[in-house]
């Protein structure tokens, strides 16, 4: 039992057995932001962007960015507006984050410490 149990704690980990995650390489590429953040971040700094330039700058898949701006728009974070073929987006800069705990925050002041623009 303890063969396994071992086992299974190594496939889980970073496969360093001995090593603290924190002086170890992480190979599983995990970032702070989500997905939605990144593409929120890149739509505000240019709001004409075409969404396969925003897939390719996030490292996703552009049918993902389409889903994600989808919920966006359906959430009331974003606005759309067609110009000729193209896309404009709005970043409204005053919706609440939704998880509980920044729910007090502005959409505004995370674009504010990470955004270029």
């Amino acid at each position: 039992m303890a063969v396994a149990g071992a086992s299974q704690r190594k496939k889980r980990g970073t496969g360093r057995q001995g090593t603290s995650s924190a002086t170890s390489t992480d190979d599983s590429k995990w970032t702070f932001l989500t997905n939605h953040s990144h593409v929120l971040i890149l739509l505000h700094e240019d709001p004409e962007l075409v969404l396969r330039e925003v897939a390719a700058r996030v490292g996703i898949t552009e049918r993902a960015v389409q889903r994600i701006v989808h919920d966006l728009e359906s959430g009331g974070f974003v606005e759309r507006e067609r110009v000729g073929r193209r896309n404009r987006y709005r970043v409204l800069l005053n919706e609440r984050l939704r998880h509980p705990i920044e729910s007090h925050l502005p959409i505004g002041d995370l674009l504010k410490l990470i955004s270029t623009k």
